[in-house]
């Protein structure tokens, strides 16, 4: 890449003349700044899509515990004769029917014991909760969207800076305006919602997967009561990275699901007392470097021209010093052919040497080394 000329500019400036024209500058940057952008309300959809493959982990191996329900029934209705059952008859006598001469025990009533599974367990109705939630969460955030997809987009910015400030016997000032403004096509807008609508759709699409998983389905039937906050930290739920992004979505939902303001919006104007304004005082100073070029190119020729004049008077009034008997012929020889140009005055002044030496110098002093 080519090198900038402006940083060679500046390179090339002494640091003393950078700190004086700093020290000096009294300036003032004004920011305007007009945006709303309903495009950009998407941070949402990133946190429901990072966190649905660690809730679908924990419903495809959920948390679950044995439970035991007991039942006395008729000893014809008894499914299993357990230990447990035993061990209650031996207690509860008054459940004996009769003991035959063989001494054969026959109740009339045994304790039966259920042994079942059971998802109803406190993380369970935690991500049973926090899916209901999202549906929610999910479905008030998609009609807003849709809503506001219907709405103009705006992103306009102005910097105004005035400033003035000293060099020397100069006094310097500037007064620039710079501006910004959005510059999407209908195209490119229409690209951009559907793809937005596009990942909502996913998004309730895996959502509504969810909600066929069996411990769904069951706690559903089961109508559990919702688990309301602040959640029980279980020593499953802090040490389980599956429920720890499962509660950091939680934790999201409770805080934006009454906050639903949409899009990104600012409008505001104020003086900037920070970074832009440091930007632009050292941009003014890089302008000021630029247009000081004008003279220094002036000031360039003007020394070209006279070191010029000044070598070919020296080399010829040093050549006749040297040689004070050189013939016009000599000279003729020496300079070229343009000399044949002013043969016919009488007399060849040291101003006209001058003109035809400037045109031929450098072939002029090869001869003379």
């Amino acid at each position: 890449m080519k090198e900038l000329e402006l940083k060679k500019l500046y390179e090339e400036t002494e640091n003393s003349t950078v700190d004086y024209f700093m020290s000096k500058i009294n300036s003032n940057a004004k920011i305007n700044i007009d945006y709303e952008n309903y495009l950009n309300d998407i941070e949402w959809i990133d946190v429901v899509e990072l966190t649905l493959p660690y809730i679908d982990n924990i419903l495809r191996s959920p948390n679950r515990f044995i439970v035991n329900e007991e039942e006395i029934v008729k000893i014809e209705l008894a499914r299993k004769i357990t230990v447990d059952s035993i061990k209650h008859l031996s207690k509860h006598t008054n459940l004996i029917q009769e003991v035959d001469e063989n001494d054969d025990v026959r109740p009339s009533k045994i304790l039966n014991v259920y042994k079942e599974e059971s998802f109803d367990t406190y993380e369970n109705k935690l991500i049973y909760t926090l899916i209901h939630n999202l549906k929610m969460f999910c479905d008030k955030k998609r009609k807003l969207v849709e809503e506001n997809l219907k709405r103009n987009m705006k992103d306009e910015k102005k910097l105004t800076y005035i400033a003035t400030s000293k060099m020397k016997n100069e006094d310097v000032a500037i007064n620039m305006s710079v501006t910004t403004a959005l510059n999407m096509t209908e195209d490119e807008k229409q690209k951009k919602k559907r793809e937005i609508i596009s990942r909502i759709d996913k998004i309730e699409k895996k959502i509504n997967e969810l909600t066929f998983t069996d411990v769904y389905k069951e706690l559903d039937k089961m109508n559990v009561r919702l688990i309301r906050p602040p959640i029980k930290k279980t020593n499953l739920i802090l040490k389980n990275v599956n429920f720890q992004y499962a509660t950091k979505l939680w934790d999201y939902i409770q805080e934006h699901l009454d906050n639903l303001d949409g899009p990104s919006t600012e409008h505001k104007e104020y003086i900037d007392e920070d970074i832009i304004k440091q930007i632009s005082d050292e941009t003014f100073f890089i302008d000021y470097l630029a247009i000081n070029t004008l003279n220094k190119r002036k000031s360039d020729v003007t020394d070209q021209k006279m070191t010029k004049e000044e070598i070919v008077e020296y080399l010829l009034e040093k050549l006749i010093n040297m040689n004070a008997d050189l013939t016009l012929e000599q000279i003729k020889e020496l300079v070229g052919d343009k000399f044949e140009k002013i043969k016919y005055k009488k007399a060849v002044t040291l101003q006209e040497i001058q003109a035809i030496f400037k045109q031929y110098i450098d072939e002029f002093m090869q001869k003379l080394t």
